[in-house]
């Protein structure tokens, strides 16, 4: 399986765009870690939604597929862009991210949450290895993110705003 970091190899504002995200989201998924050593009910699923509604835009600005990136577009390319969109199926590209949009969309990762869940309950074993879980369910919801942003910027030709900057 691919990784978003090996489809964006023949593009270098595509690798720092995606270097850049994964820093976001390996500071993320530590934290997401952390909380799912914890042994209180629930906290990981808050604490979970609440990362991942902030890392989702800042993963989209880094590809500059933000909301407030896609109005500054011309017309034509941000028409380019929501085709794009719709083509790969994504529902947390170029829109404002909400708790309750987060949830429906980490039903693709929701058996591992729920084994995160009941992984809880043995003592330490059990901590560790919902840590475990923790961390690599929000790096695969992260880099599956990072996929779509990068078949979105490509099927549009979008061009991403550190390479405009030559950053």
């Amino acid at each position: 399986m691919a990784t978003a970091l090996h489809m964006a190899a023949d593009d270098a504002a595509l690798q720092t765009a995606v270097r850049r995200s994964r820093k976001l989201l390996n500071r993320r998924a530590l934290v997401a870690a952390a909380a799912s050593a914890l042994p209180v009910p629930g906290l990981d699923w808050a604490v979970d939604a609440a990362l991942l509604s902030r890392l989702i835009p800042e993963i989209n600005r880094e590809f500059g597929l933000s909301p407030a990136q896609l109005d500054q577009l011309d017309p034509k390319q941000r028409d380019q862009v929501q085709k794009a969109i719709a083509l790969v199926g994504s529902v947390l590209i170029g829109k404002f991210i909400s708790h309750d949009l987060v949830i429906k969309a980490a039903t693709k990762i929701g058996m591992r949450l729920g084994s995160k869940q009941l992984a809880k309950f043995v003592p330490f074993a059990g901590q560790v290895v919902s840590a475990a879980v923790g961390y690599a369910a929000i790096s695969y919801f992260g880099e599956e993110h990072m996929k779509d942003c990068i078949r979105v910027a490509r099927q549009a030709q979008l061009e991403l705003p550190h390479a405009a900057l030559g950053a």
